[in-house]
């Protein structure tokens, strides 16, 4: 866990104007910086960076955040890969409970880090200019219809056909400094068995004769190579080994390249290969990704996810593309929700994405794809095609063959309606379905048709109270002004209405120093009522409102919030002396509500000294 006290400092130090300035063009427009959205297409900016908010937001799809969410969702990090790469921004270093390590074997370590990436980024520079002197590089590249600016754009290069060719760029293999790096990073195999004169172990390119394709982290960053045979051999593909950069089952090839594409389309396409990748780029289909060599993990489709809300794999359709296909499957299963969409297709087995595309065309690849498999016809298929539903023993194995994929599920609108057309394959009810599979064992599981556990009714803020919250998160400060008996009515926990904004009250009383709007922001995300905080920090976005006026109105809003209970009693008496049954002490009390409601009213509509109400 990071400390959110951190997290308010660090969005106190950086700036991110800075932070977006990177990836977008910005221009001055009165106190904000404008842009073209880098999360739709737009022609004109609608996409503002607030400096003294913190915080950018999109009026055209909506899109905002603090310079953390910017990241996350410009590069598809992970909110502590987010934090992390913030903090090295500002140089300073993320505090976290597993982090026990003394300062010097940190420093060490992360020495050991640096020099890795400046190895891959010069190896990755040597393969490029190999490939310019390579006409057979060049060649095969071309008879697989590549041009030179999709091979620049994703760096391709090619590995010379020499055991020591990396020499060229960082010296002699015998000098186990230079050596260190290259060996850890990959790109050099060091023999355990066989050694120089001089007793060092002999060390050797690892790609020698192949075409070169730099694996990027999102954050461009080169942390591996895939090399590729251009003829006969084995194996066609070599990855580089798992390194402290690089580890196959997080990374997906292409995945930074796309990131654009994948916007613009709505969807993600995986595929299998590198050159799969690169081609269909060349094609227009910008948008695909591979994994490298390993089957799809939860960690893929975690980072595909956070790109888009459509992702759909492509699978040959033979045999071990149906296995390949399972795995996914499953891989998938614990990320579902009823907003993402993630199908399957699957090909004819003669064809790959690429020799589809180029024989039948991209528009046919293209209904391909707008009608693969759904997850829940592919997940249905998977446990019922081998079993004969017309027996019982074939009906209750495809409920055994299945209990495993739906526990994997949160509960939901889609886990619910794969029971409910399970259950019709096999003869059984929606409840029995949840029975067999044990879906309603745990709380966090409990389904459609378990038996509901009764809920607190929480109530959404008044349109009044709403606008107090907007206020509060626009200058949390505006807390202080509330005493002790004005917020012992305001925020009477009776009032079911009233509990976020309790809630908000006492998140700004616990503010320690000058905290900007993106790191408050930040802090009530991660609150039980974030849903509220994240509807009223969207109408704070969209207004410039001084610290003086905010004063004068919220003062003005308390006053006829308070007013409001006192109207509700006066109500209630008025009716009673109506109907003759009010004591004298009622009619006493009434005459006092008259005058205290309306007096209240006024203060709420009169400018607000700078004492307090």
């Amino acid at each position: 866990m990071i400390p959110q006290s951190f997290i308010q400092d660090l969005l106190n130090r950086v700036d991110i104007v800075d932070v977006v300035g990177k990836y977008v063009q910005l221009k001055k427009g009165g106190a904000n910086f404008m842009g073209l959205c880098p999360f739709h297409n737009e022609k004109s900016p609608s996409f503002t960076v607030s400096p003294t908010k913190q915080f950018y937001h999109c009026f055209g799809c909506g899109a905002h955040g603090s310079a953390i969410g910017f990241l996350m969702e410009y590069s598809g990090q992970s909110y502590p890969d987010a934090v992390r790469e913030l903090a090295q921004s500002v140089g300073v270093t993320v505090p976290e409970e597993r982090d026990r390590l003394p300062p010097a074997q940190r420093a060490e370590q992360q020495a050991k880090s640096v020099a890795l990436s400046d190895a891959m980024t010069r190896a990755t520079e040597f393969y490029r200019k190999q490939l310019r002197g390579a006409p057979q590089a060049i060649q095969y590249l071309k008879g697989r219809g590549l041009t030179g600016e999709i091979a620049a754009n994703f760096g391709l290069g090619y590995a010379p056909d020499d055991w020591q060719g990396l020499e060229a760029v960082f010296g002699s293999y015998r000098d186990d400094n230079v050596a260190a790096p290259l060996v850890e990073g990959g790109l050099l195999i060091e023999s355990s068995d066989k050694r120089d004169a001089d007793g060092k172990p002999r060390r050797y390119d690892r790609f020698r004769d192949r075409i070169m394709f730099p694996i990027r982290n999102t954050k461009g960053n080169v942390i591996g190579f895939g090399g590729r045979v251009m003829g006969q051999g084995e194996p066609k593909y070599l990855n580089s080994p798992e390194t402290p950069l690089f580890s196959k089952g997080t990374e997906l090839y292409g995945l930074f390249e796309a990131r654009h594409a994948i916007r613009e389309n709505g969807y993600v396409l995986v595929v299998e290969g590198y050159m799969d990748v690169v081609a269909l780029a060349q094609l227009g289909f910008a948008n695909a990704v591979a994994t490298l060599g390993t089957a799809c993990t939860t960690v893929h489709v975690q980072k595909l996810l956070r790109q888009t809300d459509a992702v759909v794999f492509s699978f040959d359709g033979d045999s071990a593309g149906r296995r390949a296909a399972r795995r996914a499957l499953e891989a998938c299963l614990p990320h579902v929700a009823d907003n993402k969409t993630i199908r399957f297709l699957f090909l004819p087995a003669e064809h790959d994405p690429d020799s589809y595309v180029r024989e039948e065309g991209t528009d046919a690849f293209a209904r391909q794809v707008q009608t693969a498999m759904p997850l829940s016809r592919f997940l249905l298929q998977v446990v019922t095609e081998e079993q004969d539903l017309r027996q019982p023993e074939g009906r209750a194995r495809a409920q055994y063959e299945a209990k495993p994929l739906l526990q994997s599920m949160p509960a939901g609108g889609l886990r619910l309606q794969i029971v409910r057309e399970l259950a019709d394959a096999t003869g059984t009810t929606p409840a029995e379905i949840e029975a067999v599979c044990g879906l309603g064992s745990d709380s966090s599981r409990v389904g459609r048709f378990a038996q509901p556990r009764p809920r607190a009714r929480r109530q959404a803020p008044t349109g009044l109270e709403q606008r107090v919250i907007q206020l509060l998160m626009s200058y949390p400060s505006l807390a202080s002004r509330l005493d002790a008996d004005t917020r012992a009515l305001l925020l009477d926990s009776t009032r079911p209405e009233a509990e976020v904004l309790a809630h908000l009250v006492e998140a700004c009383d616990g503010l320690q120093g000058a905290v900007n709007f993106a790191a408050f922001s930040e802090h009530l995300a991660q609150t039980p009522y974030a849903e509220v905080y994240a509807g009223a920090r969207t109408a704070v976005l969209k207004e410039e409102i001084e610290e003086e006026p905010a004063t004068m109105e919220f003062d003005g809003a308390i006053h006829k919030l308070l007013a409001e209970p006192l109207q509700r009693e006066l109500e209630v008496l008025q009716k009673a002396v109506s109907a003759g049954g009010a004591s004298e002490a009622d009619k006493t009390r009434m005459v006092w509500l008259v005058a205290e409601v309306q007096r209240r009213r006024q203060l709420g509509l009169r400018p607000a000294t700078t004492d307090g109400a």
